[in-house]
């Protein structure tokens, strides 16, 4: 019986031990050689001290350890953390302190980064992919690898035991980590392996890194059906053409990401040069796919079938829309409707339900909610829309923040956020956390940051800033500043330096205006 994330593992080590469990380039692991491996680095997490809910660092980049840092981490008891190694420092730090990590999972692709951070006193006690010269212990795979299973003992998991933390941006200026638990995670996968009818003949591929939410489909969803997951190397990500040689080779059958990539294939105009016959599903999701690109794609694979997911990584994925290419899409995709075990309601902004067809602020109820906020209770009240029901009981709902309206057929549509936060290549920004890095630099007076459009209609961040009197340093300078304290995909994409900001009556910055400006500029 599957209960825990873990279970997946177990379940297709009875029925495909043989199966391809995850690939990554030339390497691959069985089900029964995960299940192994994953023991190993399990019994060595307990041994170290690991207790259920601890918290793990992954710190990788696309490969294959990423499967057994999960499942190790998760069959010790404890929650795992990803980490982007590309992070700024300062940011990784933080997540550091702030989930209280003391060991650390790498590889040695990511040995110098690993050197630098620790250069900073932190929380890590232990590291392990990597030899250090700093004062931790370490363990290398490879001894991991030889280590005996004589007297491993598997840890006793509940459904609500914490299985993941996921830092995203935080309005604040500080990332905020969403916790997900066993029944959560479990939840997502069962759902999406059915709603996609996924079975242990399927490809998926994984584009996601392991910190983007939709990585999940990959890690969960697929081992949930005893599937084969294919994690597309670093190398072949940003090169389209690479990109596209990958799929046909790898016969994927399923693919998920989010639309930018698919725009990039598009564009690269190598379709036609490859057999994608195996290609069953395309998923996409995280942002809204241009529909001039989306149409192409379709007519390059007409024979797959498509899907708009839709859900905050607070909820996973709580929407779908499925098309094929019989479907004319004109002038938007809906998001669709919700999946199963899952309840919604669009309210007002004095948080009344709305019945018809007018905007408001989606909510939604699902199995595959999050627990809360890493250490943040107020900011888990307060993303909570609570209901009575008709058996004097209470009924939690996300608050997503996404406005959204029923068109005439029911189906949802997104039509944007009620807050300040964006979405930009599938990764969800807060404009304030931008906002807070650029007014932090001294020689910047005032900062804004906005959403815009290129001219091929891709969603890019542009920021505006006002130099404090005497001032005058590039533009590069602030780009690199960026750099130095942002996530790569929140640096803005341009910036601009303006003598003043256009305001409204209460002496706000008029975005409306900001953004004409800009565009005008």
């Amino acid at each position: 019986m599957i209960t825990t994330l873990p279970n997946c593992i177990d379940n297709a080590v009875q029925l495909h031990p043989k199966n391809v469990a995850f690939r990554c380039g030339e390497q691959q692991l069985t089900y029964e050689q995960l299940q192994l491996k994953t023991n190993q680095l399990a019994q060595h997490l307990v041994h170290s001290g690991v207790k259920k809910g601890d918290r793990v660092g992954i710190y990788m980049n696309r490969c294959l350890e990423t499967a057994i840092a999960i499942y190790g981490i998760l069959k010790s008891g404890a929650a795992y953390v990803p980490i982007d190694p590309i992070s700024p420092k300062n940011r990784t730090l933080f997540l550091l302190e702030n989930c209280g990590i003391e060991i650390l999972i790498t590889v040695e692709k990511q040995k110098k980064r690993i050197h630098k951070l620790l250069e900073t006193p932190t929380s890590i006690k232990q590291i392990i992919g990597v030899s250090t010269q700093f004062n931790v212990k370490h363990c290398l795979w490879e001894d991991l690898y030889n280590t005996s299973l004589e007297s491993y003992q598997p840890i006793q998991l509940d459904q609500n035991d914490l299985a993941y933390i996921m830092y995203t941006s935080g309005s604040t200026g500080a990332p905020k980590g969403i916790m997900h638990t066993h029944k959560s995670g479990l939840a997502y996968a069962k759902l999406s392996a059915d709603l996609y009818g996924l079975t242990v003949t399927d490809r998926v591929a994984n584009h996601a890194p392991l910190h983007f939410d939709i990585s999940t489909f990959g890690y969960f969803s697929a081992p949930f059906a005893s599937a084969t997951t294919v994690i597309i190397p670093d190398a072949h990500t940003n090169l389209p053409a690479s990109l596209a040689a990958l799929i046909a080779a790898e016969k994927i059958s399923v693919w998920y990401s989010v639309p930018l990539a698919l725009s990039q294939l598009v564009l690269s105009k190598v379709l036609d040069n490859y057999d994608f016959s195996a290609l069953r599903w395309v998923l996409f999701g995280g942002e809204n796919f241009p529909l001039k690109y989306l149409n192409l794609l379709m007519q390059k694979w007409p024979h797959a079938r498509y899907s708009n997911v839709y859900g905050p990584a607070e909820v996973n994925q709580c929407t779908y829309y499925n098309f094929d290419t019989s479907v004319n899409i004109e002038k938007y995709i809906p998001i669709g409707k919700v999946w199963n075990y899952t309840d919604y309601k669009i309210i007002d902004e004095n948080d009344q339900e709305i019945y018809d067809d007018t905007a408001g602020q989606l909510v939604i109820h699902s199995t595959t909610m999050m627990k809360g906020y890493w250490g943040n209770e107020v900011l888990t009240k307060q993303s909570i829309y609570t209901v009575q029901t008709s058996d004097s009981s209470k009924k939690s709902f996300y608050r997503t923040g996404d406005l959204v309206k029923r068109d005439q057929l029911g189906q949802l549509i997104f039509l944007g956020r009620k807050d300040r936060q964006v979405k930009v290549r599938g990764y969800r920004i807060e404009l304030d956390e931008v906002e807070a890095v650029l007014n932090n630099h001294p020689a910047i007076k005032e900062a804004t940051v906005c959403k815009l459009q290129n001219k091929d209609n891709i969603a890019t961040i542009h920021a505006a800033v006002i130099f404090v009197i005497g001032a005058e340093i590039p533009v590069n300078t602030l780009i690199t500043y960026c750099r130095s304290n942002l996530p790569s995909y929140a640096v803005p994409e341009r910036l601009d330096i303006l003598e003043s900001f256009p305001r409204t009556g209460s002496g706000k910055i008029d975005l409306t205006r900001i953004k004409e400006t800009l565009i005008a500029l």
